[in-house]
């Protein structure tokens, strides 16, 4: 489909793979780190592990020969996935944590600031109906 999120969606769009990727931004980049922390079945971390470092969203780097064993470390490609986490975060923050937000994310600074999408260009907060989808699939006005 000649569509940005439809071929993002090929890549990152399995369920436990983006939750895979929130791992390796925390630094777990080892597969039974990987495994405990989400609970997943070996055969499917395997498996999405495989898809984001045959995408070159993720690499594999051996860390030990004998028996081999290989840690997992976020290329540029991958770190560029760090907005979506924090956008999917914030959404799910606000619609479907009961409890409360179960993690948050701080910055350097000493204040507490929330994540915003903002313009390139202008600095200010980009929403829905400031903007338009300009090209193949637009959206009429």
């Amino acid at each position: 489909m000649d569509c940005s999120v439809a071929r993002s969606l090929d890549v990152v769009g399995e369920w436990w793979t983006l939750l895979v990727v929130r791992e390796l931004m925390q630094g777990h980049d080892r597969f039974e780190v990987i495994q405990t922390d989400l609970g997943i079945a070996r055969n499917i971390l395997s498996d999405r592990l495989n898809t984001l470092v045959a995408h070159g969203v993720a690499e594999r780097v051996k860390y030990h020969d004998h028996p081999e064993r290989f840690e997992y470390h976020l290329t540029e490609k991958g770190r560029d996935l760090f907005p979506v986490i924090v956008a999917l975060m914030g959404w799910g923050d606000r619609w479907a944590a009961v409890d409360g937000p179960p993690a948050e994310v701080r910055h350097e600074c000493p204040g507490h600031g929330e994540p915003v999408l903002v313009c390139s260009a202008c600095g200010q907060p980009l929403a829905l109906h400031d903007v338009r989808i300009i090209g193949r699939h637009a959206v009429p006005a």
